[in-house]
């Protein structure tokens, strides 16, 4: 049996792609770098500063600015999406989650976040869910940030917990290929196109249940 789920926070928990979206599309302007919804599914599950790299690398500008200006650029982005996250709320919950978490908390199953975003701890906190939350990993905190495994395997630590021994869940197919990586299992939100094969899936969170979850556990680690 798992001992911990790992949760992703964008387009998991909660929306906020799209003032994410937003969020770069105006830093992009102002750089006439042109990006839209499709380049944009490649800064899903990506860090900050690796979104800004792949943004400033489309636009062929890579060595334009100096690292000073790179953060600069990094913190109006933050700035222009914090302000436009103010108003989430309890009612922002993607369905299926809360009684996702309250099945898990009665459970005593352990439960992480493992968000790239670093805005995760406040977005909890608006949405009243910080307490069913045993560790958050800090995004800044490792050396790599999805695909790579590091994130993962940080918030399985701070649960002290084994990795082999957790469920991930993710909507990114960096995630997925980071879950996969550190040893966890994969749960993909989303589609077989953007996920990938060979993994479990639901389209929606509303399918994700405690139940749902003990049954692909026992399928593949049975």
């Amino acid at each position: 049996m798992f001992e911990a789920v790992l949760f992703d926070l964008d387009g998991v928990i909660t929306d906020t792609a799209e003032y994410h979206y937003q969020a770069w599309k105006a830093l992009a302007d102002r750089l006439d770098v042109e990006i839209d919804r499709t380049f944009n599914e490649k800064l899903k599950g990506v860090s900050r500063e690796d979104s800004l790299r792949l943004i400033l690398e489309h636009g062929g500008q890579t060595e334009l600015y100096s690292e000073d200006e790179f953060h600069a650029f990094a913190k109006d982005k933050n700035d222009f999406y914090v302000e436009s996250i103010q108003a989430f709320s309890a009612d922002d919950i993607y369905p299926g989650i809360l009684p996702l978490l309250n099945d898990l908390k009665k459970n005593n199953i352990k439960i992480a976040l493992a968000s790239a975003s670093k805005n995760g701890p406040f977005l909890l906190e608006r949405m009243g869910l910080t307490d069913y939350f045993d560790a958050i990993a800090d995004p800044a905190a490792v050396k790599k940030g999805k695909p790579a495994p590091d994130l993962f395997l940080l918030a399985a630590e701070k649960i002290d917990a084994e990795i082999e021994n957790c469920l991930g869940i993710e909507d990114a197919q960096a995630g997925i290929i980071a879950i996969q990586s550190a040893g966890a299992l994969p749960i993909g939100v989303g589609s077989v196109e953007d996920l990938g094969e060979g993994i479990s899936l639901v389209s929606d969170t509303s399918k994700l249940s405690y139940a749902y979850l003990i049954e692909e556990w026992q399928k593949t680690r049975a």
